[in-house]
């Protein structure tokens, strides 16, 4: 798939004009900006964090083959897309933005169409970003016939285990056929599947279920109060809790309109493989979260583990298996990107609607990476070796994207590399 676009017989002072606006000022804030409003279109429609990281991924790997197909610097993922250099980067970016997600959400076209007209009203209505607007249908179009069949609409299947007549909870977990999804990157969706977690009787289970049971709980009486609003901070999930740290790494970084395509691309790609690996690995386990078996404890017949029947974590557990932590291999993963593209010392800030009031603060990318991890066992929703088991299977999926994805054209071409 190609695209060759000439600027024809346009006056020399044209030529410059539109080489000026589509070339030497072309703003790393269209990325920015589509990105905030598809984090603001799911916020609305309370989409889920697996159907949302899809539209993400989707979004930015278009906005980043169009905008590298004017300057090729980079691999591109799947698309062979070319374009003249005079192409205004930021309409091809806009309009792929916008056409990723009037295909997922049809029904936010009004605002879709006023964002893509305030996206596209500072640029002069020159060849330049007329091609640009043709550039960007194209992009989106290959990436939505990319991800067309990618299993992401499997049907719903999970069969509540009991016996005869006997009641079990009805409501149906959440993301039970996300592992049927086509991941980005890997070579399939449990090629990071760990180990299983620990046994019941093990010195690892003893101390991470009694460490929750203490620090998690509800009443909690060591739980400190910063770790609190931390747990509560954290009950934020998806890509809305890691897009505005993208967002800042990337002002921080100065980046311009390719290379923070390239960065949004990457992170939101890492982001939905890390998805789909944890939620076939829960799946796999199906291991029981701390609220169910703190209070079965005495079936486990491990003396070194109490019951407690009214037991409660800090939060509402999610509606899906335990092992291992998703918020935690999802941070992993951006982290791991953004420190391998970025850096790691850089000073960040971020607010949740799910601790009002709270803005919590890191001078590392692996610092933020942590404290998520943390924050779990603090709501009471995770056990430590599940933390852990989720950080090194993010860090694995960062590290394989950014080793093998949207590389320097210089590296790829390095046989060293």
């Amino acid at each position: 798939m190609k695209m060759k676009t000439l600027l024809g017989t346009k006056s020399p002072f044209l030529i410059i004009a539109a080489l000026a606006v589509c070339v030497g000022t072309a703003r790393a804030d269209v990325i920015m900006d589509w990105n905030a409003k598809a984090d603001a279109i799911a916020a609305e429609k309370k989409v889920l964090p697996v159907p949302q990281a899809r539209t993400m991924s989707m979004l930015h790997v278009a906005m980043f083959e169009a905008v590298n197909a004017i300057e090729r610097r980079y691999a591109p993922y799947k698309l062979d897309l070319v374009a003249d250099r005079s192409t205004s980067k930021e309409a091809a970016a806009a309009v792929a933005a916008y056409n990723i997600l009037l295909t997922i959400y049809p029904d936010q076209k009004s605002a879709l169409d006023t964002a893509l007209s305030a996206s596209l009203s500072g640029i002069p209505d020159t060849d330049g970003k007329a091609n640009g607007i043709e550039l960007g249908k194209i992009a989106a179009s290959g990436v939505i016939a990319l991800r067309k069949d990618d299993g992401s609409d499997a049907q719903e299947t999970y069969r509540p285990y009991t016996a005869p007549g006997v009641y079990v909870p009805t409501v149906v977990p959440i993301a039970t056929t996300a592992a049927a999804t086509s991941p980005w990157v890997m070579t399939s969706v449990s090629q990071f599947r760990p180990a299983p977690p620990p046994a019941l009787d093990s010195e690892t289970w003893t101390r991470d279920v009694n460490e929750i049971r203490e620090v998690g709980a509800r009443n909690s009486t060591t739980r400190t109060a910063e770790q609190t609003a931390i747990g509560r901070f954290w009950f934020l999930v998806g890509p809305p809790s890691f897009n505005p740290i993208v967002r800042q790494v990337a002002s921080a970084k100065h980046m311009d309109v390719v290379d923070c395509a390239r960065l949004f691309a990457l992170a939101e790609i890492a982001a939905n493989d890390a998805i789909v690996a944890v939620l076939d690995a829960k799946y796999h386990y199906n291991f029981w979260r701390p609220m169910t078996a703190i209070r079965n404890a005495d079936i486990t017949h491990n003396p070194m583990t109490p019951r407690e029947a009214s037991w409660l974590p800090l939060g509402e557990t999610p509606m899906h298996p335990e092992y291992p932590c998703a918020h935690c291999i999802v941070s992993a993963s951006v982290s791991t990107v953004l420190r391998s593209i970025a850096a790691d010392e850089i000073e960040l800030s971020m607010i949740s609607p799910t601790a009002p009031g709270v803005t919590r603060k890191w001078s590392k990318v692996q610092d933020y990476s942590d404290e998520v991890a943390n924050a779990r066992i603090y709501a009471g929703f995770h056990y430590r070796f599940s933390t852990e088991v989720g950080k090194d299977m993010g860090r694995k999926i960062g590290d394989l994207t950014v080793r093998t994805q949207l590389r320097g054209l210089e590296a790829r071409a390095d046989p060293k590399q």
